[in-house]
């Protein structure tokens, strides 16, 4: 992973944890600076699990086991992130709105 493609997803995934909270029932309002510890966390956690089972298995690899722990690193995110609260369903649409947007948001410089 690139360091440009990390701080994109780093900056993406802030910005749709804040949006979620407006729109997704389940998922808790946060804050900006809220939003960026969650953030961090999410991409700490990518980078540790990409390191060890590879990119498939990353909370940003394509297809359904990437989804699925993008999914799980948000919902246990909110035991490390004060006044994040998110529900299953909150997490799943979450990982799934990252997803679609880090498949348009070109994160490798070519």
């Amino acid at each position: 992973m690139s360091w440009i493609g990390a701080i994109v997803r780093f900056v993406v995934a802030a910005l749709v944890l804040m949006v979620m909270g407006y729109i997704v029932p389940g998922f808790s309002h946060l804050g900006f600076w809220s939003a960026l510890l969650a953030a961090l966390i999410i991409a700490l956690a990518g980078y540790v699990i990409e390191a060890m089972f590879g990119k498939s298995a990353s909370p940003y690899g394509r297809g359904f086991i990437g989804f699925l722990v993008a999914a799980i690193v948000i919902y246990f995110t909110q035991f490390l992130v004060p006044g994040m609260h998110v529900s299953i369903l909150g997490a799943l649409l979450a990982a799934f709105v990252i997803g679609l947007v880090d498949l348009f948001i070109p994160t490798a410089v070519r």
